[in-house]
């Protein structure tokens, strides 16, 4: 029983899989941005690359 316990009491105090949820949260919050920042600037991107094809096709012309 007091192995148990003691196990309990090693198991408690490591931290390393704390630091690996930590980085894991750090690393899914960051993809969670970039979708945003894509979903934001997506129409504007769209908008220059449509006018830089336009002006490409017209200097070809």
């Amino acid at each position: 029983m007091t192995s148990l316990i003691a196990a309990a009491k090693v198991f408690a105090s490591d931290e390393e899989g704390i630091t690996a949820i930590e980085y894991g949260l750090i690393a899914a919050t960051m993809v969670a941005a970039v979708i945003a920042a894509f979903s934001f600037l997506s129409p504007a991107l769209k908008d220059a690359f449509e006018k830089i094809s336009t002006e490409i096709a017209a200097h070809n012309a």
